[in-house]
């Protein structure tokens, strides 16, 4: 992805989740400037993943295969071992309409999704096997507290407001009709480098081509420019 389609989508995600009633934390709005000026005071917000998050899955076409997301909070993964300190996460997600998440399941996070407002979001589930492939098998999920069965790769559609929880190792992807979705994701602690099997190998993070400075880092930018990246002690928040 080049920086300038980067810096588009995040500003045109900033006025989108403003339309919505939802304001960001104040350190999304931190400049890459202000990010090399910060001192240790903002060593949780790197070493916990949080912030500005694009990706294109590899496809290089973010519009059809892609996602937005801004982690608004996490814990470090070490928490769930020590119970100490923040055992949760949550983000925001945006998903334009025919743009696919593909099928993946998490490892270890369970996680609620929730339609909060735009269009509907649609989501295809299957049960995993023994190889983590695809299972022939009925698919048991609570959506607002209700359970539901549903014959594999059923769908469920989320209208604003509604819910699903997604257990671990469920295969599921996901994509908007009707709209714009404005999504938000409640989990246990959320780790992007070692808890996502994609069905089909896909770059979780973008190769970016810098045709132009970054309007605002990425949360895998910080190493870059922020000199106290990675200097936080295993469960040393919270």
């Amino acid at each position: 992805m080049k920086r300038s389609e980067i810096n588009r989508i995040i500003r045109e995600a900033d006025s989108f989740i403003e339309s919505h009633g939802f304001l960001l934390p104040p350190f999304a709005h931190w400049t890459p400037q202000q990010w090399r000026d910060r001192g240790q005071d903002a060593i949780a917000i790197a070493a916990h993943q949080l912030g500005w998050d694009i990706t294109d899955f590899g496809s290089g076409d973010y519009t059809n295969c892609g996602l937005f997301l801004f982690t608004v909070r996490n814990g470090h993964p070490d928490n769930l071992k020590t119970l100490k300190g923040p055992l949760y996460a949550e983000k925001l997600l945006i998903v334009l309409e025919g743009q696919v998440t593909p099928f993946h399941f998490h490892w270890n996070k369970t996680e609620d999704i929730i339609n909060r407002g735009g269009g509907r979001l649609v989501l295809e589930l299957f049960n995993s096997g023994p190889n983590f492939e695809t299972l022939e098998t009925e698919v048991s999920v609570l959506t607002d507290g209700v359970r539901r069965t549903l014959s594999a790769g059923g769908r469920v559609t989320l209208e604003p407001g509604e819910s699903i929880t997604l257990p671990t190792t469920l295969h599921h992807q996901f994509w908007a009709e009707g709209g714009t979705v404005l999504v938000g994701e409640v989990s246990n602690v959320n780790d992007d480098h070692s808890d996502n099997h994609f069905l089909t190998p896909v770059g979780r993070f973008p190769q970016i081509e810098e045709d132009e400075e970054p309007f605002r880092l990425l949360y895998n930018d910080y190493p870059r420019y922020y000199r106290f990246a990675g200097s936080l002690e295993p469960g040393g928040y919270g």
